[in-house]
């Protein structure tokens, strides 16, 4: 039913992009639709900040353009998402970080392991225009940029029938990973098989028991069902790696002046509002996870997981000196908000 759902919907976009391209702009006295979709269920805090960036733009330009969100990967997959984004069969969609990485090469360098040492080293950085510009632009030739970065925490591991205290425990597990080359690489220093597979496929994989856990954030127990099988959180903190807000290129040259720095501001409030509705909705995931699913968290020592994963930094580097000082800037933020301990930020 729900792959019916997003055929008929991708069927409506495909012919309303199709009209659009042939007449170039919408007809006198017709609104410019505007696709927006993303992976994440209806009560998840990214769902809350597009719905709210709705309303602003709507509110300001909705005589010219009527915006439209599609949540639950009901326009497909965030692979997907970002294809018809990048083509302009949808305007804007929110992308993994990881996904990029296969766009383009820039974007590996925040799905580093352990690239940031704390929360606010991360926030900080990403808040840098120094440091995200050279990422955020770098697709610009694939057809999309980034708009906006939208938090999404830290990823640890969660499993079904044992929890990850060190590095050991991950062999012969079978972990759903997102579907880079970063994040593959890492499982497989780490000891575990690693195995890609779309956000959505998860829940199942987990059920038939195809993989033995993931790795994610809290949010993911809770508002997708995954604390219902597995039972052992364990915040190793490998990655904090940021979902990215995209639009495709013709979409945002198209508009005025006035309509774009309008778009724009929406774009900062989709990160603002997330951002707050994030820190809440963490909180009580790991409330509801504790009481409701009966989820226990463990929290290890990370400094094994470390070890293990630092020498991916200097290899990346080594083949990308143009983005050396961009992680020369994320170090100097690492020295000024270090984190005795990586799952401080967690407990």
């Amino acid at each position: 039913m729900k792959k019916k759902r997003q055929y008929l919907l991708l069927s409506c976009i495909f012919l309303a992009a199709a009209v659009t391209a042939g007449g170039c702009a919408a007809a006198e006295g017709e609104k410019d639709l505007v696709y927006v979709g993303h992976n994440q269920a209806f009560d998840h805090p990214t769902n809350t900040a597009l719905l709210a960036f709705e309303e602003y733009i709507e509110s300001r330009l909705g005589d010219r353009y009527d915006v439209e969100v599609y949540p639950s990967e009901l326009l497909g997959s965030q692979t997907d998402m970002v294809q018809l984004t990048q083509t302009g069969a949808i305007d804007i969609c929110v992308a993994s970080n990881s996904i990029l990485e296969t766009f383009s090469e820039n974007y590996t360098l925040f799905n580093m392991p352990y690239l940031f040492a704390s929360s606010e080293a991360y926030h900080r950085a990403m808040d840098d225009k120094t440091v995200t510009a050279p990422i955020f632009n770098s697709t610009a030739e694939a057809g999309f940029r980034a708009v906006a970065w939208i938090d999404a925490g830290t990823r640890n591991f969660y499993t079904v029938s044992t929890p990850v205290l060190s590095p050991a425990d991950l062999r012969g597990l079978k972990i759903r990973v997102q579907q880079s080359p970063t994040n593959v690489q890492m499982m497989r220093l780490l000891g575990g098989s690693a195995t890609p597979m779309g956000f959505g496929e998860v829940y199942t994989a987990l059920q038939s028991r195809v993989i033995d856990g993931a790795e994610n954030n809290e949010m993911a127990l809770t508002s997708n069902g995954h604390g219902d099988i597995c039972k052992f959180y364990s915040y190793d903190m490998h990655q904090m790696i940021p979902d990215i807000l995209v639009a495709n290129n013709r979409f945002l040259e198209n508009m005025s002046p006035e309509d774009r720095q309008i778009f724009e501001e929406g774009f900062r409030l989709v990160n603002e509002i997330q951002r707050r509705e994030w820190v809440k909705a963490v909180e009580q995931a790991k409330e509801k996870a504790q009481a409701t699913q009966q989820v226990r968290f463990f929290y290890p020592d990370t400094r094994p997981f470390q070890e293990i994963c630092m020498p991916m930094h200097q290899e990346f580097l080594a083949g990308h000196e143009d983005i050396r000082p961009v992680y020369d800037r994320i170090q100097e933020y690492n020295i000024q908000y270090p984190s005795s301990s990586l799952t401080e930020d967690s407990k």
